[in-house]
């Protein structure tokens, strides 16, 4: 590699050690034996390790392991406040309703950080010929909103475009001043049913705090600016935690080198002839499973504080909020982590589902590439229900934090020939998501995706999701109505608005 390569690497924020580590392991063989993800079987809903989220939870566990469990972690609870005493097969046991989890799960904020993948702008988000792609007759339906937002939001950080559109056509809050808005109003829960339940909150931790997030280097200086402004944001300035809240953990991910074409044969290179240009590297992002490398430092320091799990997901999600009732499940099985999965409707034709791998560990698999769609239809049939992954993960840090190494080295490093605009090269890339099958019995919670996964990889699906010309839009996509619906309730349940009038506004608070 000749002098003017690194230099220009560096110019364009690419790792070039991280860069020439994955380069030299590709080249001696490493990642020949990365085999894709077999579909060995599809996992029932057990009440075991996969539970169904979409109706009343109970949960019943050796009594001894509850009392450990909320003396290791929250001492100050007092277990015998809660449950009921019932005869086990192999001892006493303890039974807890839903209401009785959810409460425990809001006691456990203190112990709860909450963290977003923010690291893409929204320029493929707002392309037009994306969108079109997606549908073209709806499309057609919203191209003059589409015509007027979509050069408001290109290039900018996705987690500061707005997360919804108004009746009246205005643009509503953006996806991260809700996600703050949520959290504080869910601390205030915490001090309520603590005052309530006479505890004294543990010194120190401030319940979901801190925020944390992966950033890039595309994003990094937009949203400490972002921020900055989100001060003075009426859905977060009444809020005496607001500024603290602001006050982020963060990480940049830094960008990974391109590589040569599978094509070219071996020894691999760096990708240097991107756009036609000698000496042009090519900057890509390495995946959100950077994020265990790229946020282990944070993940380390949140442990240091106090913090006993983590939840994390992707910015754009608004159903991606806090869950006290899975947060108490994790808690008390003592389970590594737990994922949520959404149950499958007929238009969910891409994406990965839940399955038993070819080492019988859970696991997700990408209908197309891993388990074909007639395999999907013909388990339905059989009366096998579908799991979506929805990427939100509830972790165990310290389990987390004493794997983080291991997760590192071992997460599969996927890489993919591309031919596009800037030449034929190949992609490196970690999928968060496989850590499922490295964890040793992580649970996996069956949710309504109509209520935690509303998420938008494009602008036709936020304008989709908003309910405008609901009418209309139905005749296309029927999906629109519990789209429309299931945004209705997050934001009047999980975020604290209202609508008055054509517009979402932040509701008061006594």
């Amino acid at each position: 590699m000749n002098d003017l390569l690194p230099r220009r690497m560096e110019e364009l924020g690419i790792d070039t050690t991280r860069s020439l580590h994955i380069l030299d392991r590709l080249n001696a063989g490493a990642y020949d034996g990365i085999r894709p993800v077999v579909p060995r079987g599809i996992p029932v809903v057990d009440g075991e390790l996969v539970l169904d989220r979409t109706v009343p939870s109970s949960l019943t566990i050796p009594d001894d392991l509850y009392q450990r469990r909320i003396g290791e972690i929250a001492p100050e609870i007092g277990a015998e406040r809660f449950g009921t005493p019932v005869p086990g097969d192999a001892g006493p046991a303890r039974t807890l309703r839903e209401e009785e989890l959810r409460v425990i799960g809001i006691l456990l904020y203190p112990y709860l950080a909450y963290g977003v993948l923010n690291g893409g702008s929204a320029t493929s988000y707002a392309d037009r010929k994306k969108n079109e792609s997606l549908d073209p007759a709806l499309m057609e339906l919203y191209r003059e909103d589409f015509e007027r937002l979509a050069p408001t939001v290109s290039g900018r950080p996705k987690g500061v475009t707005p997360a919804w559109v108004n009746p009246d056509g205005t643009p509503g809050a953006s996806f991260l001043e809700l996600k703050f808005r949520m959290l504080l109003l869910k601390g205030e829960e915490y001090r309520r049913i603590a005052r309530q339940y006479g505890i004294t909150a543990p010194a120190g931790l401030a319940p979901l705090l801190p925020f944390f997030e992966m950033t890039s280097n595309a994003t990094e200086d937009l949203l400490r600016s972002a921020y900055g402004e989100y001060r003075e944001s009426p859905l977060l300035r009444s809020f005496p935690e607001a500024e603290q809240a602001l006050e982020t953990l963060h990480a940049v991910q830094p960008l990974l080198a391109a590589l040569t074409h599978s094509e070219e044969g071996r020894p691999r290179r760096i990708f240097s002839e991107a756009w036609g240009r000698e000496n042009e590297p090519l900057g890509l992002p390495g995946g959100h499973g950077q994020n265990f490398q790229v946020l282990a430092p944070i993940y380390r320091r949140l442990l240091e504080l106090g913090k006993r799990f983590i939840y994390l997901g992707n910015v754009d999600n608004l159903g991606f909020t806090v869950d006290p009732v899975s947060l108490a499940i994790v808690a008390l099985r003592g389970a590594p982590a737990g994922f949520d999965f959404a149950f499958r409707t007929p238009l969910d034709v891409k994406g990965g589902v839940l399955v038993y791998d070819q080492e019988n560990n859970l696991n997700c698999a990408d209908i197309g590439a891993a388990i074909s769609r007639e395999d999907v239809l013909a388990a339905e049939k059989r009366g096998e229900k579908i799991l979506f992954n929805c990427a939100t993960g509830l972790f165990d840090l310290r389990r987390l934090c004493d794997s983080l190494e291991e997760i590192v080295q071992e997460l599969p490093m996927r890489i993919s020939d591309q031919q596009k605009d800037a030449g034929r090269y190949s992609q490196a890339e970690q999928v968060t998501w496989e850590v499922i099958a490295m964890l040793d019995r992580p649970l996996v919670f069956g949710i309504d995706k109509y209520r935690r996964f509303l998420a938008a990889k494009m602008l036709l699906e936020t304008l989709l999701t908003s309910g405008l010309r609901r009418e209309e839009a139905a005749a296309i996509q029927p999906t629109v109505e519990q789209l429309s619906s299931g945004l209705t309730s997050v934001l009047e349940g999980e975020y604290g608005m209202v609508l008055e009038g054509s517009r979402w506004r932040p509701q008061s608070r006594s």
